[in-house]
């Protein structure tokens, strides 16, 4: 991706987060030469990979294959220092843009319809050697459980969720417009638990055609 087209996601993401009454914090907005100077203080931001996460999965056409993500919080899978055993993330899915079916091998999640059109998720149970089951799904939503076939889908309106359990196998896209997504969830760690059902790069090569408008959540240079 190049740099020039991240900037310009950051930019539309934040316009479209206000317009939907959605704030993000202080950090959102701090500028390179701003990390370059922040101490260990903010080292949890560091060590969780807080912030800003824009990915085309290393397909190289973001509005058909892509996401954007914005983690709120986070603990760590490794390091029980920062005490936290969730995560929070603020996803925006453009109409149509596809999601990659891919499952987590730790992380159980909630991903919440904030706003916008509707999300709509394809679901798949993994097998033993981790492929598609044929077996039908589990789908815990908003209270309500219930199976559908294998490879059913799940649409959610503004204000439902779905609960995606360990090894449950999703890909998902936006229609009737671009949606704001909340995920709240277990600790995550995107370096390590993912399981894409077909080979897919998780952080994005980057052309750096011009400067960071901000920085990435995998970026952050090392406190001084």
């Amino acid at each position: 991706m190049k740099r020039s087209e991240i900037n310009k996601l950051m930019r539309e993401a934040v316009a479209f987060a206000d317009k939907m009454n959605f704030k993000l914090p202080p950090f959102a907005f701090w500028s390179p030469e701003k990390w370059a100077e922040a101490g260990h203080e903010y080292d949890e931001i560091r060590d969780n990979m807080l912030g800003w996460d824009i990915t085309d999965f290393g397909q190289g056409d973001f509005y058909k294959i892509g996401l954007l993500l914005f983690t709120i919080r986070n603990g760590n899978l490794t390091d029980k220092k920062y005490g936290k055993p969730y995560a929070e993330k603020l996803l925006i899915v453009e109409e149509n843009q596809i999601t990659p079916y891919h499952f987590h091998w730790s992380k159980m999640e909630d991903i919440i319809n904030r706003g916008g059109g509707e999300l709509v998720i394809k679901l798949y149970n993994s097998d033993e050697k981790e492929e598609f089951a044929d077996t039908p799904v589990l789908v815990s939503s908003d209270g309500r459980n219930y199976e559908i076939p294998a490879g059913g889908i799940v649409r959610l309106t503004p204000g439902e969720s779905i609960t995606l359990k360990q090894g449950q196998y999703h890909k998902f896209w936006a229609e009737k417009g671009k949606t704001l997504v909340g995920e709240v969830s277990k600790v995550n760690d995107d370096r390590v638990d993912n399981r894409f059902h077909e080979e897919m790069g998780r952080f994005p090569a980057i052309d750096e055609d011009e400067k960071p408008l901000y920085l990435l959540g995998n970026e952050y240079p090392a406190a001084k």
